[in-house]
């Protein structure tokens, strides 16, 4: 058996065709080839103001610049979150705040972000930035009636969340339409959904945020339409992406909901697997959220580090890697406070990504899955 990783890209014919053609156009960059996917990714998540760039931590970046994050503004962001979004905000001179999560999902919900506001006395926040964990759109309707409280922005790290819907009075929306936040970001990066290598792009309701991430997405340069004369507005770096990848997104992008039904076969083909399993088992996703299922997340019962550990190294030596996400935050050792999130500690201890990906096949699952059933009757677990 070949070794099996938590995530990996899927490139086809069609993908090879794409780029090979893209590099026969007369621009490599910041071309028509990279409007034309903004517009097809606008199409399909119901946004008309898409901006693509070049990763998903640019996209945060972008996002926090646009809504104009001063220093010691506030942002609240979860404990269990990928640290790009952290390092953004402090960069920025933010005072960053993190919010306990739902032990069962590590997803931040609004009470959370009200608790965090009562321990720490917060009156103000510039921005709640919430997180799709495993591309599961939970909650996301919900921060409205805070945000009105604390006038703050609601900015969606959907990174994990393409294709992700929730349901609101029987109306079905797509994570990055934005119509119950005012920023969604995302990232194209290899074990995401779709790829374009490295790529990221944001989505907002708001004509005035498009217009400048546009311009903050090209070192701050507003250029006057067909003429060589140029103005630069804000300070601000290149986070331009190719036409040579955006073709690639085009092509990935065609390939979408046959990417999202084969990761919603291969969960359930785990969660029949390992439901009568007393030890472990995989979250149940409520009714009204339907998640990308970027990440298939096992629960561990009765775990604790040491224990999670020894299972990591025990299916890396059956060529099978897991993955942890994520590792709380403030357990960093460029996090310089003291910080302790119960709730984020117990899903930490008791959870692991395995692998999922449209390329893995039947035959692989069930070895991952074999061998994850060995670990536990071997271990006594």
């Amino acid at each position: 058996m070949s070794f099996i990783s938590y995530g990996k890209q899927f490139i086809d014919s069609n993908d090879l065709k794409s780029v090979n053609k893209s590099l026969k156009e007369s621009k490599l960059t910041t071309g028509p080839i990279v409007e034309n996917f903004e517009n097809q990714l606008g199409s399909y998540l119901g946004n008309n103001y898409t901006i693509v760039c070049n990763s998903g931590t640019s996209a945060i970046y972008l996002a926090f610049r646009a809504i104009g994050v001063d220093k010691n503004d506030i942002i609240i962001m979860p404990a269990i979150n990928f640290v790009a979004s952290y390092n953004v905000a402090k960069l920025l001179d933010a005072q960053v705040y993190l919010a306990d999560v739902d032990p069962e999902t590590g997803i931040m919900r609004p009470e959370d972000v009200e608790n965090c506001c009562k321990k720490f006395n917060i009156k103000k926040i510039k921005i709640i930035l919430v997180m799709y964990n495993a591309g599961y759109p939970l909650y996301a309707e919900k921060f409205d009636k805070i945000k009105k409280k604390f006038k703050s922005y609601v900015v969606e790290d959907s990174c994990h969340a393409l294709g992700a819907r929730y349901i609101v009075n029987k109306k079905t929306y797509k994570i990055g339409s934005c119509k119950h936040s005012d920023i969604s970001t995302f990232s194209f990066h290899p074990v995401k959904t779709i790829t374009t290598g490295e790529g990221g792009a944001i989505t907002t309701k708001s004509k005035k945020l498009y217009e400048k991430i546009k311009i903050l997405r090209s070192i701050g340069i507003s250029r006057h339409e067909n003429h060589w004369k140029y103005d630069v507005k804000e300070y601000s770096f290149n986070f331009r992406i190719s036409d040579i990848q955006c073709a690639l997104g085009i092509s990935q992008l065609k390939k979408i909901d046959k990417f999202l039904d084969k990761r919603k076969k291969i969960i359930k083909n785990y969660f029949t697997a390992f439901k009568n399993i007393k030890s472990i088992y995989l979250i149940k996703h409520l009714s009204g959220y339907k998640s990308a299922n970027h990440l298939c997340l096992l629960k561990l019962k009765n775990f604790d580090l040491k224990k999670k550990d020894l299972f990591f190294k025990y299916m890396l030596k059956k060529k099978i890697l897991l993955q942890y996400h994520y590792i709380p935050i403030y357990n960093f050792s460029v996090f310089k406070d003291k910080y302790h999130a119960p709730n984020a500690e117990k899903y930490y201890n008791k959870t692991i990504s395995i692998p999922i990906y449209y390329s893995l096949t039947k035959k692989q699952q069930n070895y991952v899955i074999k061998n994850i059933i060995n670990f536990f009757n071997e271990y006594k677990l």
